[in-house]
């Protein structure tokens, strides 16, 4: 209940945007063809869909995504896979943890853990 059932994440670069999000979320995320565009499906119920003009890093939405227990990690691996933190990891207590980065196309997004590891 209450939960977030699909997001499209814009990207410019849809081999660099898988790359990224692999690595800083510690999965595999599969390509496919969706209406003849390339997309790709995340687990988490988002994708990854190629719309330049659409990303905005300064305002619009903020999807949360999980990185359960390693939230650390995942923010060390945003700074080597070509993302930015604009804000490094801290509480939003009750609720956790949370660290807002840019992914390398350009989107902001926070990665969430409910503990600080």
């Amino acid at each position: 209940m209450n939960q977030i059932v699909w997001a499209d994440i814009p990207v410019r670069d849809l081999k660099r945007a898988i790359n990224f999000y692999s690595i800083v979320l510690n999965c595999e995320i599969e390509q496919q063809e969706q209406d003849g565009k390339a997309i790709a499906v995340m687990p988490n119920s988002a994708a990854l869909v190629v719309a330049p003009n659409e990303i905005s890093s300064d305002s619009g939405i903020l999807i949360y995504i999980s990185v359960e227990k390693r939230i650390r990690d995942a923010v060390k691996q945003v700074e080597e896979h070509g993302g930015k933190v604009l804000q490094r990891i801290h509480t939003i207590a009750p609720y956790g943890f949370r660290a807002i980065v840019l992914d390398p196309e350009g989107n902001r997004i926070a990665l969430h853990s409910s503990v600080d590891s």
